[in-house]
């Protein structure tokens, strides 16, 4: 039997307006990233990618809000496209990834048809006030011990190539698996010229070994997904990620960059043998 492999979409439902001095990301305005903004995308726009991705196979649909957290607003507006979302396309498992949120703003967002949220600690507790100053890591770490209260599938990862030691790595990991993720996304710096930190020094065989890494370290994740920068640190191996212990890759475009044409994915996937996953469930 072969091995199914989870397709993930990102929707970037409201982008580049955070206020945040996060380094590696070119949402935040500090850095003026040439990047498109806007503060909500037209529901119908949402609905398009919605179902034009679940024609390709995704199965998770992530709503993504560019800010440190949710507010009222932000929550009011994520829940209707999420209720929108569960009428018109019902097989998409929604998730949520909105910044901080306290554990009554996870339980609305559970009402409205979301089943996981996804908060990334980023980095390491030692490392990170190297690439964020304006709020810390341990409230990063909080808001994913509130997902695991409120009952929503936790999906928490990181991101390697920021200038972090191996060692930060390894800690990243460890406090990852404290959380126990359904779904770890590991994304891969890709940097961009506005954004201050140097460019990604990993190599392809580094990149493959962290994958393995996060599989032994995190061994009760359902899903070792690789996302962000994923054609930039494997370029034309990207076919090993699988082999190294990933089971899940964002498909479509990412949040302010472009991924690899869907279909060429697809094709890759069907000459390694993988069948796509149809439902949560599937291994």
């Amino acid at each position: 039997m072969s091995q199914k492999i989870f397709l993930c979409s990102i929707c970037n439902i409201n982008s580049g307006t955070c206020n945040e001095d996060c380094k590696f990301c070119s949402q935040s305005v500090k850095y003026k990233a040439d990047i498109e903004r806007y503060k909500q995308k037209p529901m119908e726009q949402i609905l398009e990618e919605a179902r034009r991705l679940e024609a390709l196979g995704a199965l998770g649909f992530c709503l993504v809000t560019a800010q440190k957290g949710l507010d009222d607003k932000t929550l009011d507006f994520v829940c209707n496209v999420a209720s929108t979302l569960k009428r018109e396309v019902p097989r998409l498992r929604l998730i949520a990834c909105n910044g901080t949120a306290t554990l009554d703003q996870l339980n609305e967002l559970k009402r409205s048809g979301v089943s996981a949220y996804n908060h990334n600690l980023e980095t390491s507790r030692e490392f990170y006030s190297q690439v964020c100053t304006t709020h810390p890591w341990e409230e990063r770490f909080e808001t994913c011990e509130n997902v695991n209260r409120s009952g929503l599938k936790l999906v928490s990862g990181g991101i390697f190539g920021m200038g972090e030691t191996h060692e930060d790595r390894l800690s990243m990991l460890h406090s990852l698996n404290e959380l126990n993720p359904i779904s770890v996304p590991l994304n891969f710096y890709h940097h961009n010229s506005a954004l201050p930190l140097n460019p990604n020094p990993l190599s392809i065989d580094e990149s493959l070994e962290l994958i393995t890494l996060a599989r032994k370290i995190i061994n009760k994740a359902d899903r070792i997904m690789v996302a962000g920068g994923r054609e930039i640190a494997f370029k034309d191996r990207q076919h090993e990620i699988f082999e190294a212990g990933a089971n899940s890759i964002v498909i479509g475009n990412y949040l302010t960059t472009a991924g690899r044409e869907a279909h060429t994915d697809l094709m890759m996937l069907q000459e390694l043998g993988f069948e796509i996953a149809i439902t949560p469930e599937d291994k």
